[in-house]
């Protein structure tokens, strides 16, 4: 099977959740800096960044000092028991093939940093409730951040304040429009509206009120 048939990109709720993560350094902590925001982040590993530091600090990651290396099977099974997702990320091959292999024994999910693993982790973009995800399925990273780049030019803040508009729309229409098929159709005419996308740029209210128009024309117009 080839690789990109592999994965499947898919939104996944981390809350209560644990990632586990062995490695101190950059990548250890670009990783911890990712997952904190959503899930219970524990940083195993000799020696800490200045930012992995902080973000202990900030009682966002849990670290733990100990050596990954001398690290006995039964030990790192024990460290990593429970957890959803474990992240080798030591400077060491072997020892991040040795994690993943008990992670995978035990039908923990892996993100090995330096292969191909279970989970890949992509460029993401984030507008509020809009987000998208970028992947090369770990061909090249540097690749991923270049076209989340190029799509930042184009799907702007203002995608954020849109969205919000048109939840805001359609808990209206739900109100006051039976059909489902025109509730859609008027939430596309809103959404292709030059007008609500020039005003949304400075004032949500001025957008509400020009959307707010659109409907009451479609609901005057079908009746």
């Amino acid at each position: 099977m080839p690789e990109n048939k592999r994965f499947i990109p898919l939104m996944v709720d981390l809350h209560g959740r644990t990632v586990v993560i062995f490695g101190g350094g950059s990548v250890g902590e670009r990783k911890a800096e990712l997952f904190s925001e959503y899930a219970n982040t524990v940083v195993i590993s000799r020696n800490f960044s200045h930012r992995l530091s902080e973000l202990r600090d900030l009682a966002r990651v849990t670290l733990m000092q100990i050596d990954a290396g001398s690290l006995s099977d039964k030990e790192i099974t024990e460290l990593i028991g429970g957890s959803f997702l474990v992240i080798p990320a030591t400077s060491n091959r072997q020892i991040n093939d040795r994690i993943t292999s008990i992670a995978r024994s035990l039908n923990i999910l892996t993100n090995q940093v330096d292969t191909v693993g279970e989970i890949t982790i992509p460029a993401v973009i984030n507008r509020g409730d809009l987000i998208i995800g970028i992947s090369t399925t770990g061909s090249s990273p540097a690749f991923s951040r270049y076209v989340r780049q190029n799509i930042e030019k184009v799907i702007t803040p203002e995608y954020e304040q849109m969205i919000l508009l048109q939840n805001d729309i359609r808990t209206y229409l739900k109100g006051h429009v039976k059909e489902q098929k025109q509730r859609k159709s008027i939430l596309w005419e809103v959404l292709e509206d030059p007008l609500v996308w020039e005003y949304i740029a400075g004032s949500y209210e001025k957008a509400y009120k020009r959307a707010y128009d659109i409907v009451q024309e479609q609901i005057n117009k079908k009746d």
